[in-house]
């Protein structure tokens, strides 16, 4: 009985003993697998729009590529606030990283006001190629000023003018006409340029406005004119492309100096890489929505590089007053 208690006992130390070990290890292991970086990802579209379904791609390849020492938390729909309020976050190192729209951007760096001049590019080929080279290199590191450091490029898509009466067919088209724009100082002088009214609304009072007259037309991207319903009030939409603003994923600088210069080229890898995602999924969800808009009775017209011209050369004075001493990019970019 004796000898039977003492066997008894000894296997129970033994599984203690087992049991002791195997929880040192695990933990041991969980501290090892632990991410050596928890950072903030700042975006303020929804869940499935496609900047953030490209941040999100950004956040998994880094993951992946530093065997989970860095991990990305999204945090989409503005939860970390308003793209101006991440902007100022991240000039301390409150949020890590960001995608942003370059009109965001110009308002603390003067300088990337180039890229939001109208009528600046022929059509997307044209803005990737000088995204691509060296002109947009430069802007990437014009982020510098302001403590950020650029990743590179996201794809928003190209705004086009859309109207209730009659079609935009030309400049002569535009004269007289009441059209709805952004709150923009740009945006405004851009269509009084055009011959017509600026008249600023706010976005969400767009579509009672169209429906109810007080503005002809206004302007924004397919899938803009297809979600919030401007189809079924403005059914002539005009492929003028007037403006093409990328946007930018940028890094805190603050955090990106804790990184290893290995840790740096493989997250600059995965934002490269992202942007190609994001860019896919763009043109996807762009063509959803022009799809929709046209079989709903949409009529569309694009304007022809000749016509397309005539609206750009229209633009002089606005180059003059915005970017006045930038006049030699601006053209370097034009014949890019």
């Amino acid at each position: 009985m004796k000898k039977r208690w003492i066997i008894a006992s000894a296997l129970l130390l033994a599984g203690a003993v087992v049991v002791v070990v195997m929880w040192f290890l695990d933990n041991r292991k969980k501290k090892e697998d632990a991410p050596e970086y928890v950072l903030l990802y700042a975006e303020n579209q929804s869940e499935n729009y496609p900047s953030t379904l490209g941040g999100q791609k950004f956040a998994d390849l880094v993951y992946e590529r530093t065997n989970g020492r860095i991990k990305i938390q999204i945090k989409y729909g503005a939860e970390l606030g308003s793209e101006a309020e991440a902007i100022t976050q991240m000039k301390y190192g409150g949020i890590a990283f960001a995608r942003v729209s370059v009109s965001q951007l110009a308002e603390k760096i003067p300088d990337m006001n180039v890229l939001l001049l109208p009528y600046l590019y022929d059509d997307s080929a044209h803005m990737w190629r000088v995204l691509e080279g060296d002109i947009g290199d430069d802007f990437l590191h014009k982020v510098e000023k302001y403590d950020l450091v650029g990743l590179s490029w996201y794809d928003a898509g190209a705004r086009n003018f859309y109207s209730t009466d009659k079609p935009i067919t030309c400049v002569e088209d535009c004269e007289g006409m009441n059209i709805r724009v952004q709150e923009s100082a740009i945006m405004a002088d851009m269509i009084s340029a055009l011959g017509a009214n600026p008249v600023e609304i706010v976005f969400s009072d767009v579509y009672s406005a169209l429906e109810q007259g007080l503005v002809d037309a206004a302007e924004n991207n397919w899938p803009s004119y297809e979600s919030m319903n401007h189809y079924k009030v403005a059914g002539y939409y005009t492929v003028d492309e007037h403006v093409r603003v990328p946007e930018m994923q940028i890094c805190s600088e603050a955090v990106w100096n804790m990184f290893s210069d290995s840790d740096k080229e493989i997250i600059l890898e995965c934002a490269k890489e992202s942007a190609i995602y994001e860019r896919q999924l763009w043109i996807q969800r762009e063509e959803r929505s022009k799809k929709k808009a046209i079989e709903s009775g949409t009529k569309v017209t694009t304007l022809s590089p000749s016509e397309k011209k005539k609206f750009r050369d229209a633009m002089s004075d606005v180059y003059v007053k915005y970017c006045g001493d930038e006049m030699d990019l601006i053209n370097k970019i034009i014949d890019y």
